[in-house]
């Protein structure tokens, strides 16, 4: 199986914070798994920042913390090798 980690942020930092944000985050999953002998070759990934968002959260609108929280999240693409 190949596996694409796609990380999240929400809006309240500025946009290009959430970016490089969301990349970290992205790297720092694939660290994880490559730590747990997952073979690096098999796992690609990208940061969307708040791109992406899951809900009405964006820039400006106002939010609970639990709806800011919906849209910080790590998505596991697996798909299968053939």
């Amino acid at each position: 199986i190949n596996i694409d980690v796609r990380s999240h942020t929400d809006s309240r930092a500025n946009d290009a914070y959430n970016m490089a944000l969301s990349g970290r985050r992205a790297k720092s999953t694939v660290d994880y798994l490559i730590s747990k002998g997952i073979s690096k070759t098999r796992l690609t990934s990208k940061g969307y920042g708040e791109s992406q968002l899951v809900n009405h959260c964006s820039n400006g609108v106002p939010c609970t913390k639990a709806e800011h929280q919906l849209n910080r999240r790590s998505e596991f693409i697996v798909e299968l090798k053939k």
